[in-house]
């Protein structure tokens, strides 16, 4: 999932933008108001952390101006400001999640991970469909309670699919969830992984609709 990051202070920024990587975000960081405004308006990334002091446009500035605009992303506001009224406001505006500094990364993971996955319909932690059982927390995939080994951009690319199961999703809009900036993309490589992970689960949960793109496939509603 490829998130936005709006901090301003580099060691924090440095250390957010490692540590949601490493637990499968693509990050990418911006560090002052007007450039989180400008990135938010141009990618549809997933969701968004936001910094409240951030420098040339405070975060609650950006908030409001994006949902304004009609952008309803996941964002989860981050903050030292610890006070009732600064997260009423910030929910009042648009926030969806509130986080105090210092901030553990495993609880700013987790709140994303939530986050994303009420935004596309999925209220349970484990993504599941025609048998397969994805766990984004523990990055494991199982068919038939079987452990299925993934590459890091197969996990990442089965997960954007299965979050959005049941629509067709474009191969420019797979690769803006999987890739970050500066990140060369080849003109096949979601075909290439595609493949693979057919290879690995059977042909049944991932779709090509042929000029269009790829979905996953929901399990049918019980009879």
């Amino acid at each position: 999932m490829r998130i936005l990051l709006a901090e301003d202070d580099p060691l924090l920024g440095d250390g957010l933008r490692a540590g949601l990587r490493q637990r499968g975000f693509q990050v990418d960081w911006v560090r002052d108001g007007q450039a989180a405004e400008r990135e938010l308006r141009a990618h549809p990334y997933a969701a968004a952390v936001l910094d409240l002091g951030l420098p040339m446009q405070d975060g609650l500035a950006v908030l409001a101006a994006v949902r304004q605009a009609g952008i309803g992303l996941p964002v989860l506001v981050l903050t030292a400001r610890d006070t009732v009224p600064d997260r009423v406001r910030g929910l009042d505006l648009g926030a969806d999640d509130y986080v105090v500094k210092p901030v553990d990364l495993d609880e700013l993971a987790a709140r994303l991970r939530a986050l994303v996955r009420r935004s596309h319909g999925q209220p349970q932690e484990l993504l599941q469909a025609q048998g397969v059982v994805l766990d984004p927390a523990a990055r494991r995939c199982t068919q038939g309670g079987r452990d299925v080994t993934l590459s890091t951009r197969e996990f990442d690319l089965l997960q954007v699919l299965m979050l959005a199961s049941g629509r067709v999703l474009s191969r420019e809009q797979i690769e803006q969830q999987l890739y970050s900036w500066g990140q060369e993309v080849d003109s096949n490589t979601v075909e290439v992984h595609v493949h693979h992970l057919r290879r690995k689960l059977g042909p049944a949960l991932i779709q090509t609709l042929r000029g269009v793109g790829y979905t996953a496939q929901k399990d049918p509603p019980p009879p």
